[in-house]
């Protein structure tokens, strides 16, 4: 289990995210938090593919600075809905923009981790669907003064009062809440036990969600 694999290892997680840092808990697990606060453009490229390279980005950013047996961690959660991605709201109305884009639709929900430790630097994503009841602009602006919707990938999160927004899931539900740990597991012990550098590419297998 991860708190085997990683005992005793010197863990960073190179993210500013609260609900991450949690989950790292509740896994017995106390990295050391060292937030890379790199840029996050949005380009042209698959999410997927987008999600993983901002991961990768954030963990370089940090495991250059560490010696080589620190296990450097770094994650980037996107909302996509036909097509266009949903970052972070720049402000209030912005989130209740994405807010009202989101209310009675299903959309989907990536998230790109990238594991850094010796020569290895292995990076993977997960993808959830996301159905969200119908809004209307009253709920919008009640939950947007609770302020919680202002630091979350596409203006909800699904742990606190966003949830009473979402109908249903389907995937993985740590991964909505932006950081899946089963992949995470996956990934350690792939990397620990068989010491592997191939990871395959996801994209096929996870075709089976639409």
């Amino acid at each position: 289990m991860l708190h085997t694999y990683l005992k005793d290892r010197k863990i960073v997680l190179a993210s500013a995210s609260p609900r991450r840092k949690a989950l790292f808990k509740m896994l017995g697990l106390a990295p050391l938090v060292i937030p890379s606060r790199i840029h996050e453009p949005i380009s042209d490229e698959a999410p997927y593919v987008q999600a993983m390279h901002h991961a990768k980005t954030k963990a370089l950013a940090i495991a250059g600075k560490m010696d080589p047996d620190t296990v450097v961690i770094g994650a980037d959660t996107i909302v996509v809905l036909d097509g266009r991605i949903y970052g972070k709201p720049e402000s209030a109305g912005q989130a209740a923009d994405f807010l009202r884009d989101l209310s009675g639709r299903t959309h989907k929900v990536y998230t790109g981790v990238c594991v850094c430790w010796q020569a290895q630097c292995v990076c993977r994503y997960e993808r959830s669907q996301v159905e969200f009841a119908t809004l209307g602009d009253q709920e919008i602006q009640t939950y947007i003064a609770t302020k919680e919707p202002l630091d979350k990938a596409g203006a909800y999160g699904i742990q606190g009062f966003g949830s009473q927004f979402v109908k249903r899931i389907q995937g993985c539900y740590f991964n909505v809440m932006g950081f899946p740990i089963h992949l995470f597991y996956k990934m350690i012990t792939d990397m620990f036990k068989s010491n592997a550098l191939d990871i395959p590419d996801q994209e096929a297998a996870n075709e089976t969600l639409t």
